[in-house]
């Protein structure tokens, strides 16, 4: 509660008492009229600190005159204890914003001491009715104290209240999903064995989030992960085909998911390796349509443009046997050029400078083959400059050594 509204609050409440002390008044004047006819009820001193009325026995009475009495009794009570509440309140008022203050300063530190302290809804629905039944009772109990129909002013402070930003935090649950998915990121970012362990964790929680395209993604990424670290062949076949299964799995169930197309798109690639000639032209197709449908849904991911880069340069590469086959299997041949691939591989470099060693690699290869030797060095020497870290790195070297000759390096 702001300062100025407790004040409010006081100058209310004091208003309130000097309504009712100029009804005691009167009462007072009107009792000292009243002793002369009627000696059975005088005034009282109770305490020191409020004044109440003592009842005698009276034949002057009627029944009417002592209830009224008796009810008179209970509010110069009330009255006494309203004092007693308002002295309390105002001398809390100038420490009671630094106090609220501490206690919201000590709730945030609690919360980011304990990340996963959160309410969830079962919870909070139990908490708000035991606060709303305490409520009701509190309010029962006041108004029974009260006989003559007098409310004591409240003084619990607003700040006991959580604010829309705290409301909002408690109503939302721990993501078991959110956090499922960090931690395969972290693995996928990881060595051999944590690559593995990303796999055989994704496929234990497939039966809980099997329906949910950013597990299913990140299921197909695990599988490519492990196919490239698998040693014989039928290991990384058995992979690569449940990759692509997944994958077909992923795109049906969400097709505005970029990242399911481009991982799918990557599984046809790979199973192109284990496939016939007639399917596996088959899935250079597929890889075509899916990468151009990743771009669409993501026109800033520099993967999806890098692998459209190298499709464009393998096309770009095919022989005239090659493309005639195709012709007679699919009606029209796959069409691109070098220019192509290298505009892919540009943009690449556009949106993210330095992306990979492979990604120079393809472009001194494009430069070479359409005889800009000069650019073609350069890319070369950026290529040279970045460390072979991963597997990817080490074909790219490979490469950059087959290059040496070709561009008198």
């Amino acid at each position: 509660m702001a300062q100025t509204d407790s004040k409010v609050l006081v100058l209310g409440a004091l208003a309130g008492v000097a309504g009712v002390s100029l009804a005691v008044v009167c009462y007072q004047g009107f009792r000292s009229r009243q002793r002369a006819s009627g000696p059975g009820f005088y005034l009282n001193r109770i305490n020191d600190q409020g004044s109440g009325l003592m009842l005698v026995d009276s034949p002057g009475l009627s029944g009417g005159q002592t209830e009224v009495l008796e009810r008179l009794e209970a509010l110069i009570q009330c009255v006494s204890e309203l004092k007693d509440e308002l002295k309390a309140l105002k001398n809390a008022l100038p420490t009671l914003p630094d106090q609220v203050r501490e206690e919201l300063r000590g709730r945030d530190e609690l919360r980011r001491v304990s990340p996963l302290y959160r309410t969830t809804p079962t919870r909070r629905k139990r908490a708000a009715g035991t606060i709303a039944g305490s409520r009701a009772e509190g309010r029962s109990s006041e108004e029974a104290e009260s006989e003559g129909g007098y409310m004591t002013a409240l003084t619990d402070s607003d700040s006991d209240e959580p604010s829309d930003a705290e409301q909002r935090d408690e109503e939302q649950p721990v993501d078991k999903l959110s956090v499922l998915l960090e931690r395969i990121d972290r693995l996928h970012q990881g060595s051999e064995s944590d690559k593995t362990e990303s796999l055989n964790i994704l496929l234990e929680q497939r039966e809980e989030f099997g329906q949910n395209s950013t597990f299913l993604w990140r299921l197909i990424r695990a599988y490519c992960d492990v196919h490239d670290i698998s040693y014989t062949l039928e290991e990384k076949k058995t992979h690569a085909e449940s990759g692509k299964k997944v994958g077909e799995q992923a795109v049906s169930l969400n097709p505005r998911c970029a990242e399911c197309h481009q991982w799918y798109a990557i599984m046809c690639g790979i199973m192109a390796e284990y496939e016939t000639v007639q399917n596996k032209i088959k899935n250079g197709y597929i890889f075509k349509d899916h990468l151009d449908k990743a771009i669409e849904l993501k026109p800033q991911d520099p993967m999806s443009y890098y692998l459209l880069g190298r499709w464009c340069y393998a096309v770009a590469q095919l022989s005239w046997i090659e493309r005639k086959v195709a012709a007679t299997l699919f009606g029209e041949p796959p069409s691109a050029t070098v220019e192509d691939a290298l505009k892919n591989f540009l943009k690449v470099e556009e949106i993210h400078p330095a992306y990979s060693k492979l990604n120079y690699v393809f472009l001194a290869k494009c430069y070479k083959d359409l005889g800009q030797r000069e650019k073609a060095r350069k890319m070369f020497e950026a290529a040279c400059s970045m460390n072979a870290v991963s597997k990817e790195d080490e074909e790219a070297q490979k490469e950059l050594d087959l290059l040496c000759p070709a561009l008198g390096v």
